[in-house]
């Protein structure tokens, strides 16, 4: 994996250098937002108990009004939303967990390389910090934190470092939490994933507040099964 991210910054920030974060909730409450297994390409992995996660963070159709191309991805960081854009001034909206302080990003990118049951390499700066961490950890490893899905993001076609991927904190998610990337559900990393075609455009904003529909009329909004 290529990690040129101090080449390339997308925002302020001197340098990321992270896939995930290693921050551990403690096992009652990380067990409670799982309920059984599902199985994907021959892994078993635990399925996300949506009822114990407050319906606003659940996948559903919104209004959005955008002037970006159809298909496009926007994240809202403030409010923690993704947004896929669709037809009719509508959008997929999926409840996200983002960078954390100190490693918040804006900017544009693509999704030029995607990989199923990726296998996680801690970049150089995070094992800095945390030398606890393994050199690597396996594609479909139930502690690998990158889930079922990974999503790459370039620029110009420089990695990034950045990714879109699932999770193995779901209560992370509708909070900044990460060292920089794009966490979801892992099923909705599996949706996206099938959705976005390699050269997806995305963009990664502080605020869509004035395009998308209001997070408190969640209610009102259409699931997305």
């Amino acid at each position: 994996m290529r990690w040129t991210r101090r080449d390339i910054l997308l925002g302020s920030l001197a340098s990321v250098g992270t896939l995930a974060t290693v921050e551990k909730p403690t096992l009652a409450a990380t067990a409670s937002y799982f309920s059984g297994t599902s199985i994907d390409n021959g892994v078993t992995f635990r399925s996300t108990n949506f009822s114990k996660i407050d319906r606003k963070w659940h996948r559903q159709v919104v209004k959005y009004f955008s002037s970006e191309p159809i298909g496009t991805v926007v994240v809202d960081t403030t409010h923690h939303f993704l947004y896929l854009i669709m037809e009719n001034k509508t959008a997929i909206r999926y409840g996200v967990g983002v960078g954390r302080e100190g490693f918040k990003w804006y900017g544009r990118a693509t999704i030029d390389q995607k990989a199923l049951w990726p296998r996680w390499t801690p970049p150089p700066e995070m094992r800095q910090r945390h030398p606890e961490l393994p050199e690597s950890v396996d594609g479909g490893s139930p502690k690998n934190p990158l889930g079922p899905r990974a999503m790459y993001l370039l620029r110009d076609g420089v990695d990034t470092g950045y990714r879109f991927h699932g999770t193995l904190e779901p209560g992370s998610i509708g909070k900044d939490a990460s060292s920089g990337c794009i966490r979801m559900f892992n099923e909705d990393a599996i949706d996206l994933y099938q959705r976005c075609p390699i050269g997806t455009a995305v963009q990664v904003l502080p605020h869509i507040a004035d395009q998308a529909q209001n997070a408190t009329q969640a209610n009102q909004a259409t699931p997305v099964e």
